[in-house]
């Protein structure tokens, strides 16, 4: 089953997600056993002291390790930078934007039901507004005490832990792909081919060349949830450093002429980084999987 695209993962947590894409590569590196289960280990440390902190102050919270296995081959093959396996994605889904609106229970998006969904969000659900005040009281409290604990980090709240992870991912990926001159050189031939097709390009680093459509295509989604939204009505734009989405409520018949020319941009795409995809891809996965094993993520 296809996820939802990383761009809106980092939207929901904060936290700075590479997306993989396609080429013919070989697989990421992975973790030795040994440090893979270092990394598990560290993550049930992690949301077992959250837990017993939050049951001192008088509230439930249920330990809860985030999936990290791909939920299929195909997946592993497009983080890999396999070019068939994004081909078969990007032909049906682009992106991975409007997609969650014409295909909502297949993607983790508007309608659907994720296969592993986080239990506390239901108990913060059933919390007053004064309770859910007091809850996120307390959860910041024990995000200070467990981050120094657990992570060894000087934390200020819950939000400061992806303020941190989003920086640690920033940092990693301008040294290790933006400063790669291999990756520099394959972003530029890319960048020219698709000025070539007539899509705008504004920035042909490694990392901005690799978000570059998705990117653009969830602004057009953002724009038509601040049309529906009067309150968000000339509101703030998705810039490179700015990630605010505005999602739209559509249903299937109406994305479809989105998601339409969202697959023809993501293929035209595909073709002019074939190349570039095929070294980026693995590479940013490790990026992204390591910086993810630093914070316990």
């Amino acid at each position: 089953m296809p996820k939802r695209s990383h761009l809106a993962l980092a939207l929901a947590c904060s936290a700075a997600v590479l997306c993989g894409c396609g080429g013919a590569a070989e697989t990421a590196a992975q973790p030795s056993p040994a440090a893979s289960a270092a990394v598990k280990d560290k993550r049930n440390q992690f949301e077992a002291a959250k837990a017993d902190c939050m049951k001192q102050k008088g509230f439930k919270y249920v330990p809860y390790v985030r999936p990290t296995e791909p939920a299929s081959e195909d997946e592993r093959l497009r983080d890999s930078g396999d070019y068939q396996a994004m081909l078969k994605y990007r032909q049906k889904y682009g992106f991975g934007v409007f997609a969650v609106h014409v295909y909502p229970k297949e993607i983790q998006g508007p309608g659907s039901e994720m296969a592993d969904p986080d239990p506390n969000a239901d108990i913060q659900g059933s919390l007053s507004t004064a309770q859910l005040d007091a809850y996120n009281e307390a959860k910041n409290a024990c995000m200070v005490v467990v981050g120094k604990q657990v992570l060894g980090l000087d934390l200020k709240s819950n939000m400061d832990y992806f303020n941190h992870m989003a920086l640690a991912h920033r940092r990693a990926k301008t040294a290790e792909l933006d400063g790669d001159p291999d990756l520099v050189e394959l972003a530029a031939t890319m960048s020219t081919c698709l000025k070539g097709k007539g899509y705008r390009v504004s920035d042909t680093k490694p990392t901005a060349v690799a978000r570059r459509g998705e990117n653009e295509f969830m602004e057009r989604q953002s724009a038509i949830g601040r049309e529906q939204d009067p309150k968000m009505a000339g509101g703030p734009k998705m810039t490179k450093n700015t990630k605010q989405l505005v999602m739209p409520t559509l249903t299937p018949q109406q994305a479809r002429p989105y998601l339409d020319k969202e697959i023809k941009a993501a293929l035209d795409d595909l073709e002019c980084g074939k190349d570039f995809y095929a070294a980026y891809a693995p590479k940013a996965a490790e990026v992204q999987r390591r910086v993810n094993d630093e914070f316990a993520f």
